[in-house]
């Protein structure tokens, strides 16, 4: 059809400019594209049968793999493949609603906005904290809010890498002022939609369960990449075991927000462990990071100042022409831009936005 075979044009076009948002472009499925045929559904509870047109054979062991990279209590771990971050976020908030009632959330300015979006969802109470220049919690903020507030059930909604500036809120410092405070009744969420997906394979796993988090969301279209949004939960399972109810007609439980879920999704993220394994994945991180520190070098020789935070693949500098900005399809905050150095950003497409931006400057 000429319509589609027009947009297809554009969409290459623009793809070839496209370093402002997260998402990785040097995936392959083709070995998945005769599962398109089908209509996998992988509705309810992935451990629990539903039909035969399902995937959840594939969604248990990318739940499995991910459970040992968060570290998650070998017999107390639960969780399923959701359609992106955000819905893994609300499944968080979700779960710990349920556990207090009248718990009060916290979370910064940096936060991804769809947090305040489910916060309203679920209607539950919430304090905005202040952030960082750099993006991440301001710690003082949040204890004298906290001790404000100590009589509430604690609910913190933590940075595993914001947005904008892909800024860490510490689990352990924030663990720390909870127990100064003799907090007993609190839930740490962690969105780590891009970072946290790739954070663990370097060390930097300071957010996992171990250290404190009761469940952590990532998205699987950013960093691995995918046509298709897709991430993933993962949740304490004596929490989530509180809000599961039997439904006969699907044959399983109702334990996640949707009710259909893509079984190609499952696949996906399942195809892309089997692909590229940790140590393609470290391999993928690293490069990501070099080409980060080689943007940044390149933009300080031209008088832009460059910066990043710690094991961050997003560089932050001021807010360029609007030209620059839609060309490079560039996402930007009241005077700061970033560039995210994304698996498929090369060298060489680094240097062509370096030089377009000292033309254009």
């Amino acid at each position: 059809m000429e319509r589609l075979d027009s947009f297809i044009k554009k969409i290459e076009e623009r793809s070839k400019t496209y370093i402002g948002y997260p998402v990785a472009t040097d995936y392959d499925y083709k070995e998945l594209y005769p599962f398109l045929e089908y209509s996998l559904n992988n509705v309810g509870d992935p451990f629990i049968a539903s039909n035969d047109m399902q995937a959840k054979e594939f969604e248990r062991e990318v739940i499995e793999f991910f459970s040992e990279i968060f570290k998650a209590p070998v017999d107390n771990h639960w969780g399923y493949v959701t359609n992106g971050g955000s819905e893994g976020n609300l499944y968080g908030l979700y779960v710990a609603r349920e556990i207090y009632p009248t718990g009060m959330v916290y979370y910064t300015e940096s936060t991804h906005y769809s947090v305040q979006k489910n916060i309203h969802l679920l209607n539950m109470e919430s304090i905005v904290i202040r952030s960082q220049p750099n993006g991440e919690m301001d710690y003082e903020d949040f204890e004298v809010t906290l001790q404000m507030n100590r009589h509430r059930p604690v609910i913190v909604m933590a940075n595993i890498g914001t947005t904008m500036t892909e800024a860490k809120d510490s689990i352990p410092i924030i663990r720390n002022y909870l127990k100064k405070y003799a907090i007993k009744s609190s839930y740490i969420h962690c969105d780590g939609a891009l970072a946290g997906a790739y954070l663990p394979l370097l060390g930097d796993d300071d957010f996992n369960f171990e250290h404190g988090a009761d469940s952590i969301a990532i998205s699987g279209h950013k960093f691995f990449g995918s046509p298709i949004s897709n991430g993933l939960v993962l949740v304490k399972k004596s929490y989530k075991e509180r809000i599961g109810r039997a439904i006969p007609y699907i044959g399983t439980l109702d334990t996640t927000i949707p009710g259909s879920r893509s079984g190609i999704n499952s696949m996906i993220l399942w195809y892309a462990i089997q692909k590229w394994g940790k140590e393609g994945m470290l391999k993928r991180a690293k490069n990501c990071l070099e080409n980060a520190a080689f943007l940044r070098e390149k933009l300080n020789e031209i008088g832009i100042a460059a910066w990043s935070n710690p094991n961050a693949l997003t560089v932050v500098f001021p807010k360029p022409t609007v030209h620059i900005c839609k060309k490079w399809q560039l996402a930007t905050e009241n005077e700061i831009a970033h560039v995210i150095c994304m698996p498929g950003i090369t060298k060489e497409k680094l240097m062509e936005f370096v030089d377009d931006l000292k033309m254009n400057k």
